[in-house]
C-alpha cells in the first residue's frame, strides 16, 4: 500500500512539475516578447536605463515576495497548519486562523511600505543610479512601479498558500497575466507616455498576478466549515509565524537582490546602455534557471510537509534527487547560452532601436552570467532545505552576505579594465561562493543531506555541460545565419549532453532516458500490419 501511495504521489508530482514548467516556459516566453518590445520601443539608451533602475522595485519584490521569502515562510507554516487539520485537531480551522492572523497585518505593511517608497522615490533613485545624467524619468517611473509592493504581496501570499494545498495551476500563471500587461500597455499607450507606460504595465501586472489566483484560495480555504465565532481562539504559540524566522527570511531575500543592486551601481557609471545589457543578457541567460528551479518550486512543499510529520528521510531523498535532476536542466541551458549566445541575442532583440553594437555587449555578458547559472541554481534549491522546517536560522544570511561582499569586492576592481563583463563575473563569482557555503553547511540546522554524495552527483553533469558547450560552440560558428546557428548549436548541445549524461548516469539519466529508449526501439523494429 505504502509502494502504491508513493508511486502516485511521484505521478502526482511529475505532473504538477511538467504543468509549473509549462506555465513557467509560456510565462518566459512572454517576458521575452516584454523585453523585445522594449528593446524595439526604447533600444539600450538612456530612456530604458531609466525604466530599469525602476524595475528594481519589481525585481526586488518579486524575490522578496513570490519567489524566495515569502514562500520560505508561509509554504511550511500552511503546511503544518494543513497537516493539523487533516488529523482532525478540535477548535478553529488551522488554516483559516492562520490565514486571519497573517493576511490583513501584511496587507497594512505592504501598503505603508508602497507609499514610502513613492514618496522617497528621488532619494532612491540617487542611491540605486547615483551615476545617471538626469533621474526625472526614473523617479517618475519608480513611482509608478511602486505600487507593486502591495500586488506582488498579496501574489506572493496565495501563491504560498495554494503551492502549500498542492494546487500549481493558478500560481504557475502569475508571470503570464503579469507580462501581458506590460506588453499590452506598452502597444497601447506607449507612443504617448513613453517609458512611463512599461511602469504602468508594471502596476497593472502585479494586480492581476493577486486577481488570477483570489477565486481559487479562497475554494481552498473553505474547505472545511468554519468555527463559530464564539469558539475561536488564536493559534497556539508554537504555530504562529516566529518574527525572527521572518526577519531571517526576508534578510537573506534582500542580500540575494542586492547583487542587481550591486550591478547597477556599478554599471549607472559606464557609458549608457550598460544597464541595459546587463538587463537584457541577465533576463535570457537566466532562463534555463528559472525552468530548472520549478523542480524545487513543487517540491518544496512536499519536503515541508514531510519535515512536519517527521520524516526526514523521505525529506532527504527528495532534496538529494532535486539537486541532481535541477543541475542536469541548468547546465544543459548553460552550455546552450555560451554556445550560442550572439546569434541567440540577434534573433530576440536586434531591430529597431537595438543594433549590432548592442548585440555583441549583450551577448559577451550573457556567456559569463552562464558561468554562475548552476550557483543561482544551487542557493535556490538549498536554502528551501534550511527553511523547510518553518524554524529560525542565520546561517543562510551569512553565507549569502559573504557572497554579497565578494561580489562588490571583485566588481569594484573589475569594473574599470573589464566593463559590463566584469560586473557579471563578480555576480557569477559571489553567488557560486554562496553556494559553496551553503552546501557545506547542510547538516543540523537544515535537512540532513548527504553532501559528499551530492558533490559528486554535481560533478557529472558540469562535466557533460563543459564538454557539450565546447561542441556546440564550434558547430553554431559553422553557420552564417543565426536560426541555422542556434538550431545546430542547440542539437549538437543536447545529443552530447545527453550522451554524456547516459555514460555517466547523472541525475539517474539511465532510469529516466531507458524507458524512452525502449519505446523508440519497438517503434522501430516493430513489424508493419499488413491489410488483407
Amino acid at each position: 500500500m505504502r509502494r502504491r501511495a508513493g508511486v502516485s504521489s511521484g505521478r502526482f508530482l511529475a505532473r504538477a512539475t511538467l504543468l509549473s514548467a509549462a506555465l513557467s516556459l509560456a510565462g518566459a516566453v512572454l517576458g521575452l516578447g516584454r523585453d523585445q518590445a522594449l528593446a524595439h520601443f526604447f533600444g539600450a539608451g538612456a530612456e530604458s536605463d531609466a525604466f530599469l533602475v525602476a524595475w528594481t522595485v519589481p525585481e526586488m519584490a518579486s524575490t522578496l515576495l513570490i519567489e524566495d521569502g515569502m514562500a520560505f515562510v508561509l509554504v511550511p507554516a500552511f503546511s503544518v497548519a494543513l497537516a493539523r487539520r487533516a488529523r482532525g485537531v478540535g477548535g478553529p480551522d488551522p488554516v483559516r486562523a492562520l490565514v486571519a492572523s497573517s493576511l490583513p497585518r501584511l496587507c497594512l505593511a505592504l501598503a505603508g511600505t508602497a507609499a514610502v517608497l513613492a514618496a522617497g522615490a528621488p532619494l532612491l533613485v540617487s542611491v540605486l543610479a547615483p551615476g545617471l545624467p538626469d533621474p526625472t524619468l526614473a523617479v517618475s517611473c519608480t513611482r509608478l512601479t511602486a505600487t507593486c509592493v502591495l500586488s506582488f504581496g498579496l501574489a506572493g501570499y496565495f501563491s504560498a498558500a495554494l503551492r502549500a494545498h498542492r494546487s500549481y495551476l493558478a500560481p504557475g500563471a502569475i508571470y503570464i497575466a503579469y507580462n501581458v500587461a506590460i506588453i499590452a500597455t506598452l502597444f497601447v499607450i506607449g507612443e504617448r507616455w513613453g517609458v512611463r507606460a512599461a511602469a504602468l504595465g508594471v502596476a497593472l501586472g502585479g494586480c492581476l498576478m493577486a486577481a488570477v489566483q483570489a477565486p481559487s484560495l479562497r475554494r481552498r480555504i473553505a474547505g472545511r466549515p468554519g468555527t463559530p465565532p464564539s469558539e475561536r481562539t488564536a493559534p497556539p504559540p508554537e504555530r504562529a509565524l516566529a518574527s525572527g524566522l521572518v526577519c531571517a527570511v526576508l534578510l537573506f531575500a534582500l542580500c540575494r537582490q542586492s547583487q542587481v543592486l550591486i550591478e547597477r551601481y556599478f554599471a549607472s557609471g559606464l557609458p549608457a546602455g550598460a544597464i541595459s545589457h546587463l538587463n537584457y543578457a541577465q533576463k535570457v541567460a537566466q532562463l534555463p534557471m528559472s525552468l530548472s528551479m520549478m523542480v524545487c518550486v513543487v517540491t518544496f512543499p512536499v519536503v515541508a510537509r514531510a519535515i512536519a510529520e517527521g520524516d526526514t528521510r523521505r525529506a532527504r531523498d527528495r532534496v538529494e534527487r532535486d539537486l541532481a535532476l535541477m543541475a542536469c536542466l541548468v547546465l544543459l541551458g548553460a552550455a546552450v547560452v555560451v554556445a550560442c549566445a550572439p546569434q541567440i541575442v540577434q534573433l530576440l532583440f536586434q531591430r529597431g532601436a537595438f543594433t549590432a553594437r548592442d548585440t555583441a555587449a549583450t551577448a559577451a555578458v550573457m556567456r559569463v552570467y552562464a558561468v554562475g547559472l548552476l550557483g543561482h541554481t544551487l542557493v535556490g534549491a538549498l536554502v528551501r532545505s534550511y527553511f523547510s522546517a518553518g524554524r529560525t536560522t542565520w546561517y543562510p544570511l551569512g553565507a549569502m552576505g559573504v557572497g554579497a561582499l565578494a561580489t562588490v569586492a571583485l566588481g569594484a576592481w573589475a569594473v574599470e579594465p573589464w566593463g559590463v563583463r566584469g560586473i557579471a563575473g563578480a555576480n557569477a563569482a559571489g553567488i557560486t561562493l554562496t553556494a559553496l557555503l551553503l552546501l557545506h553547511g547542510l547538516g543540523p540546522r537544515s535537512v540532513p543531506v548527504r553532501v559528499r554524495r551530492v558533490v559528486l552527483e554535481l560533478a557529472r553533469p558540469v562535466y557533460a555541460a563543459v564538454c557539450a558547450g565546447g561542441a556546440g560552440l564550434v558547430c553554431a560558428g559553422l553557420f552564417a545565419s543565426p536560426a541555422a546557428a542556434v538550431a545546430a548549436g542547440c542539437a549538437c548541445v543536447t545529443a552530447l549532453f545527453l550522451l554524456l549524461a547516459w555514460i555517466l548516469d547523472a541525475a539517474g539519466a539511465r532510469a529516466l532516458l531507458l524507458p524512452v529508449a525502449h519505446a523508440v526501439r519497438r517503434s522501430v523494429t516493430r513489424k508493419p500490419h499488413h491489410g488483407r
